[in-house]
């Protein structure tokens, strides 16, 4: 059996970044807004480095104004999902992009993307769930308005919180206030550490922010005390080859620390971080390990296993999903 033809769980998946450039130029052209420098000539989004793409995707973002827009990106961001096999997806929403950071705004933003998100799954069967997000170098008040939100809305649909954003922006202990009032609510622990932040960052946000996975960690490859300690624990890493590739962090996939990883037995699953961004989609991200690294379909199997045991939704969803996931692969 191929690993093209397997049902696929994604973990780490921007909202605002998994947004196709054509429906960001349709709404921008809608609103007569002036998206001039976002570009590159062939259309798709331009930046060369991590500073320009935070610049760009921000940018982006602009254009999504109401509950209606964010209703349209998660319909384009779930049909495009279907299309590459996935079946399961989360993803990561910040209030401070979905109503500016009023509960009572973000409620209804909330609402408009779970009704669009429930009418693709009755068509494509493909199920998503939200992380809400604090964006680190917005700083620790404005992650506390955040957890607020996150909290007065956990629940079946956002089932977990985090944190993303520039790594260079203070450190993970600074934002311990906002993971706990989130945790205190039930919602589970995730933040983006170890992709430009060295290996320092993953055991600051496993001490000081007791999270159960890692958003990158790549650079845990760095420090062999830390690669042992999450093959010990089993924090799971939220890997994005492509993304860390077109970030520069690595000159290509055969020099991604993802096999070492593994092979040390840290627990991996793989995502596409912002695809369109980084010209990216899960079918090639599959087919880029594949020719990296001679992986078989018993090892995507074993990602999919890995993704659908380290997924913060309800054991109902979990089990509806291992249901689809044998009747595809030798699980």
């Amino acid at each position: 059996m191929s690993w093209q033809t397997f049902p696929k769980i994604e973990l780490h998946l921007h909202h605002e970044g998994a947004a196709p450039p054509d429906l960001i130029r349709r709404l921008a052209k809608e609103k007569s807004i002036n998206l001039s420098g976002v570009f590159a000539e062939d259309g798709s989004y331009g930046f060369d480095d991590f500073t320009r793409f935070l610049r760009v995707y921000e940018a982006a973002t602009s254009v999504l104004k109401t509950p209606e827009d964010y209703a349209r990106l998660t319909t384009a961001i779930l049909e495009n999902g279907a299309e590459q096999g996935v079946i399961y997806t989360e993803t990561f929403l910040s209030p401070d992009f979905c109503g500016g950071g009023d509960l009572g705004a973000w409620r209804e933003y909330l609402e408009a993307i779970r009704e669009a998100a429930a009418a693709v799954e009755r068509a494509h069967g493909i199920v998503m769930r939200g992380i809400v997000t604090c964006i680190r170098h917005f700083g620790p008040y404005t992650a506390r308005q955040t957890a607020r939100c996150a909290a007065d809305t956990a629940g079946d649909w956002i089932v977990g919180f985090g944190m993303g954003g520039d790594e260079s922006m203070g450190k993970q202990g600074d934002f311990a206030w906002s993971f706990d009032c989130a945790r205190e609510a039930g919602l589970k622990l995730t933040t983006h550490a170890g992709e430009f932040a060295g290996p320092d960052s993953i055991r600051q946000a496993l001490d000081d922010l007791r999270v159960e996975r890692i958003g990158h960690g790549v650079r845990a490859i760095e420090d062999a005390a830390i690669v042992k300690r999450l093959a010990e624990t089993g924090v799971v890493l939220e890997v994005c080859p492509g993304s860390n590739v077109a970030l520069g962090l690595y000159p290509d996939l055969r020099a991604h620390p993802i096999a070492k990883l593994r092979q040390a037995g840290v627990k991996v699953t793989v995502s596409t971080d912002d695809p369109p961004f980084f010209r990216t989609s899960m079918k090639q991200e599959y087919a880029g390990l594949e020719q990296a690294f001679d992986w078989t379909p018993e090892d995507f199997a074993a990602l999919n296993r890995t993704a659908l045991d380290a997924a913060f939704c309800d054991a109902k969803t979990k089990k509806r999903l291992e249901g689809k996931l044998k009747a595809r692969t030798k699980l």
